[in-house]
């Protein structure tokens, strides 16, 4: 049944790893290696946003909680409170709403500070998570990044990742050195936030109004062009990673959870062929499940 999907990844020049599950019969699936752990790139903000909303029903975090993000410390980034010029005071669900929504990445370093590192660990156990853990958040990959590149500035160190004519650092597509998962653990997770098990009704509901609300529709939804298909989702984009995890449903209520990670051979900051092997590859694993 995987032939045809490596054959959609191998026709973009890309390794590929993928899992997609019927949300209805978790028995039936489609796998191409999805057992291998890859760096997540922003595709961490899926698993952030969940522990995040465990703790809201835990009531040991309050939605509504304001936070001032200052344009001199919060992380850079091409979207959302990353491009203010000035302060932003925000309640820390609409933080939540901004990351997911169009990736935010000082939204979403601003509430890992909040969740924090060791907890959100902890969290992610209770889900059932054995093969995912969230290292950092994205300024601590941009650190990590021009440490490895020996260059101060993150714009400059970005753009070694995207010159094929240098070598990329040593380890940098590494996942022991990334926040990272497998794509069965991440399908795993989307099903159970579907299915709501890990969240009370009301944290259920926001995540996946939250997902459906994601602006970017170049990768996943790509492969469903049709308005009576429903997807939520969430990328995650770095060097010549491309992924896309989420949940399409189609008309008739069949739905389906799919975790597609990419690494492409190129570097280039645009690869429109990768983003739309995404969608291939999901809408090939969609009707072989059905």
């Amino acid at each position: 049944m995987s032939a045809r999907i490596r054959a959609v990844f191998e026709d973009a020049g890309v390794r590929g790893w993928l899992h997609a599950v019927a949300l209805d019969a978790p028995e039936s699936t489609v796998e191409v290696d999805a057992d291998r752990v890859v760096p997540m790139a922003s595709v961490y903000k899926l698993p952030l946003l969940a522990g995040f909303c465990r703790l809201v029903d835990l009531s040991e975090v309050d939605p509504r909680e304001r936070v001032t993000l200052d344009p001199s410390t919060r992380t850079a980034g091409p979207t959302g409170l990353s491009l203010f010029a000035d302060p932003v005071t925000v309640s820390l669900r609409d933080l939540a709403v901004s990351m997911m929504t169009v990736s935010d990445n000082a939204s979403a370093d601003a509430l890992l500070d909040v969740v924090g590192l060791r907890r959100l660990a902890g969290l992610l156990e209770s889900f059932g998570l054995q093969r995912t853990w969230v290292r950092r958040g994205t300024a601590g990959n941009l650190r990590d990044l021009q440490r490895r590149t020996g260059l101060d500035d993150p714009d400059a160190a970005l753009a070694v990742l995207a010159d094929n004519d240098r070598t990329d650092p040593a380890g940098i597509y590494e996942a022991a050195n990334a926040s990272a998962s497998t794509p069965r653990d991440l399908t795993s997770l989307l099903r159970r936030l579907w299915a709501g098990e890990l969240l009370s009704p009301e944290q259920t509901a926001f995540v996946q109004a939250t997902m459906h609300r994601q602006v970017f529709g170049h990768r996943l939804a790509s492969g469903f062009p049709h308005d009576a298909i429903r997807v939520a989702g969430k990328t995650g984009t770095f060097g010549a990673l491309r992924h896309e995890v989420g949940v399409v449903t189609l008309p008739d209520g069949a739905a389906f959870a799919l975790a597609i990670f990419t690494l492409a051979a190129r570097g280039d900051l645009r690869q429109p062929r990768v983003d739309a092997a995404i969608g291939e590859a999901a809408r090939v694993a969609v009707d072989l499940l059905r």
